[in-house]
């Protein structure tokens, strides 16, 4: 990679985020592609998220890529939001065009791409959790046309995701049917009726648990997925594949979300089956 004084800057911008894989994503993207650009890792301060915002302006820079704490914290200091970005909420990608910023969300969009041979246009899912990842599968799935989704979160959750789902609905004109998660009959005729279940919960990062009961039954043509990708098999994932499903895990969706905004940044597309290869030998 040659650095020169037309090299162009993206960053992503959390808190902790030292461990992001996003730089060996879009730098070996930027190589592949023969795009003069290098990505960097910003662990910045709260009070330092206005400032980073404006020197996306001032260095010219292609955007960023936010994490956690602020997906939404960003919102005020943009110019504009894309339909997605609004209804989730949750911006993951700032594009500089030309001196405009405009928020985007890739999660949904990087999820569905992630699927093989799958378009939820028409389809039924059942999605656990209410978190920001699945707020963004979720929005995207109505903006792509699903027919029906039920969401399933904890009891405790209930009020929350409910005053969210009512923002939903008036937005998109789309009703939501939510369960609590320990309802596990209504969960399994939910299941036993849809095309695809997804876990967009961290229920599974220790490799020990998993946010359905083993007891339930999986229809056979289901695909399954998570949203995890450390461990590579989940024990949601495990249980799926016991019972003879399909079964993807999270990292195509951090991958393709990652395609998403490189190409929103460079009008370019990001070589993901080159990266995938590297990717699956450092995970799996």
């Amino acid at each position: 990679m040659k650095l020169d004084g037309y090299t162009r800057l993206a960053a992503v911008v959390a808190n902790p985020i030292k461990h992001s894989i996003s730089p060996f994503i879009h730098n070996t993207a930027f190589e592949a592609t023969a795009t003069n650009g290098v990505y960097v890792a910003w662990e910045i301060e709260t009070s330092d998220l206005e400032q980073t915002i404006r020197n996306i302006r001032r260095y010219q820079m292609f955007g960023i890529n936010l994490s956690m704490p602020y997906k939404e914290q960003v919102i005020p200091y943009l110019d504009e939001l894309s339909d997605e970005a609004h209804l989730i909420g949750a911006v993951n990608t700032v594009v500089n065009h030309d001196g405009i910023l405009v928020g985007y969300n890739t999660d949904g969009k990087g999820f569905f791409k992630s699927l093989p041979s799958f378009t939820i246009t028409g389809k039924k899912m059942t999605l656990l959790g209410a978190g920001g990842a699945a707020k963004s599968i979720l929005a995207q799935a109505i903006l792509d046309g699903a027919n029906q989704i039920s969401v399933f979160v904890r009891e405790s959750s209930m009020e929350k995701t409910k005053s969210y789902l009512g923002r939903l609905e008036e937005q998109t004109g789309f009703k939501v049917d939510l369960y609590a998660l320990e309802d596990v009959s209504e969960l399994q005729a939910r299941i036993a009726e849809s095309d695809l279940l997804v876990n967009a919960t961290s229920v599974g990062m220790d490799g020990q648990s998993s946010p359905v009961p083993e007891s339930i039954v999986l229809p056979e043509t289901i695909l399954v997925a998570d949203i995890i990708y450390k461990p590579f098999e989940t024990p949601f994932l495990k249980w799926a594949r016991s019972q003879g499903n399909p079964g993807v895990n999270g990292l195509g969706m951090l991958l393709h979300q990652a395609a998403e905004a490189f190409q929103l940044w460079t009008g370019k597309e990001m070589p993901t089956e080159v990266i995938w290869q590297s990717l699956q030998e450092k995970y799996q």
